[in-house]
Formats: C-alpha cells, sequence, structure tokens
C-alpha cells in the first residue's frame, strides 16, 4: 500500500495540467454536482452579470475591496 506522503509526492511531480484534473475529480469526490443546484447557480450568475450590464449594481475593483479589508484588519 502506498502511503500518504509518497502519494503526495507523486501527485506534485505530475504535470500542472494532470494536477488540476486531479484537484477536480477529489474536490468533485468531496462534494458531488448537483443539477439543479448548478442551475441555480447558473441562474444567479445570469441575474448579476445583467444587473452590472444594466447598471443596476455598480462594482468594486478588487483593489478597493482588499484595501478595505486590510484597514478593518489593521485600522
Amino acid at each position: 500500500m502506498i502511503k500518504t506522503d509518497e502519494l503526495i509526492s507523486e501527485a506534485i511531480s505530475l504535470p500542472v495540467e494532470v494536477r488540476t484534473l486531479l484537484v477536480n475529480k477529489l474536490l468533485e469526490s468531496l462534494n458531488p454536482p448537483d443539477k439543479e443546484i448548478d442551475e441555480l447557480w447558473a441562474k444567479e450568475a445570469e441575474k448579476r452579470v445583467e444587473d452590472i450590464r444594466t447598471g443596476k449594481v455598480k462594482t468594486i475593483p478588487g483593489e478597493e475591496v482588499f484595501k478595505r479589508i486590510r484597514k478593518k484588519i489593521n485600522p
């Protein structure tokens, strides 16, 4: 039986494309896809994109978001 450290070492040595596939498969095994939930999230994403396009919501640049977070953490 392969030891955990050996398995991790082998996985890390794989090409990035294979590691990406492996990570996705492992995550799916922990949280299997649910078609109904996926469809609801897709509709929500479409709604949010439309809200941004129409100006219904205002976006905040990522730099500003992180600046605000840092300010709250380290006043």
